[in-house]
């Protein structure tokens, strides 16, 4: 038990830390060889974001569970699975790796590593989009059968970066990693504030949602 701890919040912070160099990093490359075609810049971040993630829930699962969000977590500890006294070690752990993960993205770029975000994402349709992506990922993470999460947790955000208007964060660590990055995949700080707020009220949403739905049937 002395070294659990210390190893699962290692798990989370280093997770989250490559999770966002891959987000950043991936933006940033996609950036430079898309010549301003913005769709398939977004194309190529997407693909980038659903591969490492998929690796990482595979890596890091056996260690923390994989969470790499807020979200998650505090829906974990609300179910039991993650122990309530972790719960703000765990979002510790992951906002200081979101910020780490930036910096790295820009170490690798040879770009500033401060910077700030200017790209203002804000209004009811990305709010709306940020709770609409957050509840279908913790739909996924609490029904997918064992064995699967990490492949239809990667599939289902590489879906939702196309179909919500945000390109779906749906992880407040997410957000405010992304502030320290002037990138294509930045959001300036003023903004967090409101896609964590909608981002928290989808995880409420995606647990009550799979509480209504009930336990999943079997499959024969």
């Amino acid at each position: 038990m002395g070294r659990e701890v210390p190893r699962q919040l290692l798990g989370e912070a280093l997770g989250t830390a490559l999770l966002l160099a891959v987000v950043i990093g991936s933006g940033i490359m996609a950036q430079r060889l898309c010549g301003g075609n913005v769709g398939l810049a977004l194309m190529a971040n997407t693909l980038a974001t659903v591969g490492g993630l998929y690796i990482l829930i595979e890596v890091f699962g056996p260690v923390s569970g994989a969470h790499f969000n807020p979200a998650v977590s505090m829906v974990m500890a609300w179910r039991g699975e993650l122990p309530r006294a972790r719960l703000l070690p765990y979002v510790a752990a992951q906002l200081l790796g979101a910020m780490l993960g930036a910096w790295l993205a820009h170490a690798m770029f040879d770009l500033p590593i401060l910077q700030w975000s200017t790209k203002v994402r804000s209004g009811t349709g990305q709010w709306v989009a940020e709770a609409v992506a957050t509840a279908g990922l913790l739909l996924v993470i609490l029904r997918a059968p064992p064995g699967r999460v990490a492949a239809m947790v990667a599939a289902y955000i590489g879906a939702a970066y196309w179909f919500t208007a945000s390109t779906s964060f749906a992880n407040p660590a997410a957000a405010f990693g992304r502030m320290f990055s002037d990138s294509f995949a930045g959001i300036a700080p003023a903004s967090v504030a409101g896609f964590a707020l909608a981002e928290f009220a989808g995880a409420a949403a995606g647990l009550g949602l799979h509480a209504a739905l009930g336990s999943p049937v079997p499959r024969r």
